[in-house]
């Protein structure tokens, strides 16, 4: 998971203090902001704290309506508490499982939590929460105390998230296709003046823009260097991570590539172009719903296969849009939660 995003002001000071990571918060001295509403970065001390390079990553069954995927009535069973974090896609994700599950007859209630990763697993422990929308390589990586496991495959990703989470009484459903990951993003003018959809068409010309770390983080130019043999680095602007400065840098043309999270709303809002990571340098972070064991063995398949059903459902480009409406066009979480819901056969 990454820390909050949405505190946009707090980036402008802290930018130059940013590292370049994954989804969500690790622990109390990770918090950093970005913006648009989605999410912002993890540590990079742990280095897979990474996402994965495109949707083809997640192999979720297609989507289902939430009543075939219920399946009939619901039995009886405690609430089931998501926790989100205090940022605005975990609040969205929160909303679109939540609302899904409600409208298919189960007890649904929402539990705010903090910023950090350390206060999801411990909610859990405490039985504060059963549920919660994951990033696939940020937990394992913060679960496993950042052992480089996590890969660009999700299915790989999410079996060994799994062996972390079982000991815990907790599971891992079926990842979606939907990620939230550094990318590399350039604007709609320059994707078509030079002819650019994946990572490798970049050329060792072209200005890169990205956090302070990315000289010596391994998923930034080091991780160009040997994953695509292309050399940034002679060219390179420090910025911030994924924040305000990295956007106006590349919106006003004073870089030619950005690092940014492939779900922010601003490159929705903009028309930017994430370029496919297609050598596969970034790692799985892929959201994936945990839950409670006793949940699902109270609830039995029926729960998982709507569950499942909404993450198959769900892709980058909809979460993109869902976190512009929220981050810059000011809607609410559970309005847009509910038209994607309402549009996706979920709720009639």
């Amino acid at each position: 998971m990454k820390p909050s995003r949405l505190r946009i002001a707090t980036l402008a000071v802290l930018a130059l203090a940013l590292p370049l990571a994954a989804c969500g918060s690790d622990d109390d001295d990770g918090a950093s902001d970005t913006t648009a509403g989605s999410a912002a970065p993890a540590d990079s001390a742990a280095p897979a704290d990474s996402a994965a390079p495109t949707e083809s990553a997640a192999p979720p069954d297609s989507a289902a309506p939430a009543d075939s995927a219920a399946g009939g009535d619901v039995p009886d069973g405690p609430d089931i508490t998501i926790g989100a974090q205090d940022f605005g896609e975990s609040a969205i994700l929160s909303e679109v499982y939540g609302q899904g599950l409600e409208a298919a007859g189960y007890p649904v209630s929402q539990q705010a939590l903090g910023g950090f990763r350390d206060i999801v697993y411990s909610s859990f422990e405490s039985g504060d929460i059963n549920f919660t929308a994951e990033y696939a390589a940020s937990a394992l990586e913060f679960l496993n105390g950042g052992a480089g496991e996590a890969t660009p495959d999700a299915t790989e990703t999410v079996a060994l998230l799994q062996t972390q989470l079982e000991p815990k009484g907790l599971a891992a459903l079926t990842p979606s296709p939907a990620i939230d990951s550094n990318s590399f993003v350039v604007t709609a003018e320059t994707a078509e003046e030079l002819g650019l959809e994946n990572v490798s068409d970049l050329t060792a010309d072209l200005t890169l823009g990205g956090p302070p770390d990315c000289p010596e983080n391994q998923f930034c130019i080091p991780g160009l260097q040997t994953v695509y043999d292309l050399d940034l680095s002679a060219n390179f602007v420090p910025l911030d991570g994924g924040g305000p400065l990295t956007v106006a840098a590349l919106d006003e043309g004073e870089i030619d590539v950005a690092i940014l999270f492939s779900t922010d709303g601003t490159i929705a809002d903009k028309g930017w172009v994430v370029l496919t990571d297609d050598k596969g340098l970034i790692n799985a972070d892929n959201v994936t719903p945990v839950v409670s064991q006793e949940l699902l063995d109270t609830y039995g398949d029926d729960v998982q296969a709507l569950v499942d059903s909404i993450s198959a459902a769900l892709t980058t480009e909809a979460l993109t849009e869902l976190n512009r409406r929220v981050g810059i066009d000011l809607e609410d979480a559970d309005a847009v939660a509910t038209d994607w819901l309402t549009e996706n056969g979920f709720i009639s």
